[in-house]
């Protein structure tokens, strides 16, 4: 990307880039949004204004791979000062944002009876894979979205928190504490829904199965996609193989 975003064309802010969804979804994307793609140790694999494509065989002609970028921040979402760095420095670049994807997450698995270590980083896990989405959207609204409910309802802007079948149904292998934050998520959706109508902006989540094992990482793409593109707000939908179920 280079000039900001026309106001015609769909903005997204992204979260948890780097990871398989993320990645996924700024590779796939990018044509259709101008992303704003935030991680916090692995660059997504996607062209960026750090990294691109180049045919070597043809090093004058720009690789359709790289003609959509995405603009890349590195952040750590979970320290002081960063959700409102990354909402500042979105928003100076593209202009205004539609779209808030909050797919950043942690992973803390084990046994809750006698486990020190998982039970003394829990407030951790909870701050990122439940607090952080509200702390993203409340940044947003605050520095965008606050005082123009009109616009936002005629740009029909949107977020999407990615949660986990995991918060739905009881699996072992210790995924408790995990279970238990996106569980907590789900309900801020609902919640998060409610708060925001007033200002003309829809809140859903996603629930998905394991991906890539069980679900291909595209359908869930797909599904960010739909939830953007439609009406829905307030709700949880369980994607696996099963297909897709409200919860």
């Amino acid at each position: 990307m280079s000039a900001p975003a026309s106001m015609e064309r769909r903005t997204c802010l992204l979260t948890g880039a780097g990871g398989t969804l993320g990645s996924a979804f700024c590779v796939t994307r990018a044509a259709d949004y101008d992303i704003v793609a935030v991680y916090r140790s692995r660059h997504p694999e996607a062209a960026s204004q750090l990294q691109w494509y180049v045919d070597p065989l043809r090093p004058d002609v720009l690789p359709e791979a790289s003609r959509h970028r995405v603009f890349v921040v590195q952040a750590d979402l979970a320290r002081a000062g960063e959700v409102e760095r990354v909402v500042q420095l979105a928003l100076a670049r593209v202009g205004h944002i539609d779209l808030v994807v909050n797919a950043a997450v942690t992973y803390g698995f084990g046994s809750t009876l006698d486990n020190a270590p998982l039970l003394e980083d829990a407030l951790d896990h909870l701050a990122v894979n439940l607090l952080l989405p509200a702390r993203l959207a409340a940044a947003v609204a605050r520095e965008h979205w606050r005082h123009q409910p009109d616009e936002n309802r005629r740009r029909n802007r949107n977020v999407v928190n990615m949660s986990s079948v995991s918060a739905i149904e009881t699996y072992p292998g210790g995924q408790g504490m995990y279970a238990a934050a996106k569980a907590g998520l789900n309900a801020l959706t609902r919640h998060m829904a409610l708060d925001y109508e007033a200002i003309g902006v829809r809140v859903n989540a996603l629930a998905p199965t394991s991906f890539p094992g069980l679900v291909p990482t595209q359908a869930i793409v797909e599904r960010i996609g739909a939830l953007d593109s439609g009406e829905l707000t307030g709700t949880v939908t369980v994607v696996d193989t099963a297909g897709d179920r409200l919860v």
